[in-house]
């Protein structure tokens, strides 16, 4: 049997940014040249942007030394757009010759700023991105010289590039740092079931492959990453993708209709059966597993809790509090399936809560059942999925439930390995310490068994 050229694991694609930003909320922790979290100091002269060192503000001079000037004129007190200095990075850039710029995605084939689309006629039609592009331009003649700035039009097609063509820049825990843009890694298309990971070492994009890929020449048409967040019905994750990138998916998941029937499923009401009830259907009476009769009733105390969910959801996207959690966990319970994924964010938002809350048995409870309905609907090994096994292992480990504890950071090891790798500071500098205090813990423990 022939073996597999590329291994589960390996990096495809390594690409610095060709423009980058940092969110402006970690402005005070993170470097803007490498985005890595440390003492950062200002910028002497503009007092805006801040870096971790003399090496990282020297790098970064030939492309801040003309915004530099820009931003020193600025309010003191005003926070400048990202997408605002984003684009103006991006057209000074052109400037210098970065429309020559290749970005490689094999060791042959590359990509240009000139090969992105600028989706410029889907873009005139969406009036919430026309009115943000009417603000940012406004901005962009503060940051950019008259001269030396693009007609309106042409910052339109600049603008569409951007928001089409950009990533989310990650930390280690999956949180969005800042928008980079990737000429190279932009050649990759959306599924949601992807068989490609993208993450970061600081503003450095790494993809990996989540599988087994046995051709020797990799085939971009048949690698995928996920653009968006894969736990939603397949209504939401299309809504998404039309609204950001203007396409409708039409992958195999897609058009599952059995997992659709799971992502927005209900409980049979026999607890001892494990069926997931698509109630949608009007003309389903019983439950096909178990004969189960479905009521009136049923359908409308699922759909008020449905209701009741997604309304709280909502109102948690940037906040999650753990007492709304809490009640719409209780008012779940043998009405929304297991695999309901509205049940399971509530029990994502629930975990987060606690730990901020630093209630750490709670948080363990949470994360422990969330490990199903993430198992289901992510690949064996999705970031989240090793995340999650993470943080339970470190909170058992806090515990000295250090038998536990190993296990789950075993199982956190072996997915984080292939999504991150050996060599990132997540695996090397908080998971193999955690690993080693969890297996001296579980010696020590027997050692003291033992003896006893």
């Amino acid at each position: 049997m022939k073996k597999s050229i590329h291994r589960r694991g390996d990096v495809i694609l390594q690409e610095k940014p060709f423009a980058c930003v940092l969110d402006p909320r970690y402005r005070d922790s993170r470097c803007d040249r490498c985005f890595k979290e440390t003492k950062v100091m200002k910028c002497s002269n503009c007092l805006y942007v801040r870096y971790c060192g003399r090496l990282c503000q020297k790098e970064a001079w030939s492309n801040h030394k003309e915004e530099c000037e820009k931003l020193k004129v600025l309010p003191s007190s005003l926070v400048v757009p990202s997408a605002a200095l984003m684009m103006a990075r991006i057209v000074r850039r052109l400037l210098k010759g970065g429309d020559t710029h290749k970005g490689y995605y094999t060791s042959k084939l590359y990509r240009k700023f000139s090969d992105l689309m600028p989706h410029e006629e889907n873009i005139q039609q969406d009036s919430k991105r026309m009115d943000h592009f009417a603000t940012l331009f406004v901005v962009l003649q503060r940051l950019l010289d008259e001269a030396a700035r693009p007609t309106k039009m042409e910052l339109l097609r600049i603008y569409g590039k951007m928001c089409i063509n950009t990533f989310n820049i990650l930390d280690n825990e999956m949180n969005t740092i800042g928008t980079g843009m990737y000429i190279g890694a932009s050649i990759i298309d959306h599924s949601c079931r992807p068989n490609v990971v993208v993450s970061f070492d600081g503003e450095t994009l790494q993809m990996r492959l989540l599988e087994d890929y046995p051709e020797q020449e990799l085939d971009f048409s048949k690698l995928f990453i996920s653009y968006i967040d894969l736990i939603d019905t397949t209504d939401v994750r299309r809504e998404q993708l039309a609204e950001r990138y203007y396409f409708r998916c039409e992958c195999d998941r897609c058009r599952d209709e059995q997992e659709q029937k799971r992502m927005n499923a209900a409980a049979c009401s026999n607890g001892n059966c494990q069926e997931p009830l698509g109630l949608d259907d009007s003309e389903l009476e019983r439950c096909p597993a178990c004969g189960t009769a479905i009521t009136q009733s049923d359908r409308e105390t699922f759909n008020e809790i449905s209701n009741f969910t997604r309304d709280h959801l909502a109102q948690m996207k940037s906040v999650a509090y753990l007492d709304v959690s809490r009640l719409c966990l209780q008012k779940q319970e043998n009405v929304l399936h297991r695999y309901n994924v509205h049940h399971i964010k509530t029990l994502e938002n629930a975990m987060e809560s606690a730990l901020n809350l630093e209630k750490w048995q709670e948080a363990t409870g949470y994360a422990l059942k969330l490990l199903d309905g993430f198992g289901h609907y992510y690949s064996s090994f999705h970031p989240m999925l090793g995340l999650t096994y993470l943080k339970i292992g470190k909170l058992e480990l806090y515990e000295c439930r250090f038998r536990e504890a190993l296990k789950h950071l075993q199982q956190a090891a072996t997915i984080l390995r292939v999504t991150h790798g050996e060599q990132n500071d997540l695996y090397k500098r908080v998971l193999v310490p955690l690993l080693c205090d969890a297996a001296q813990g579980d010696l020590g423990h027997l050692a003291i068994a033992s003896a006893d």
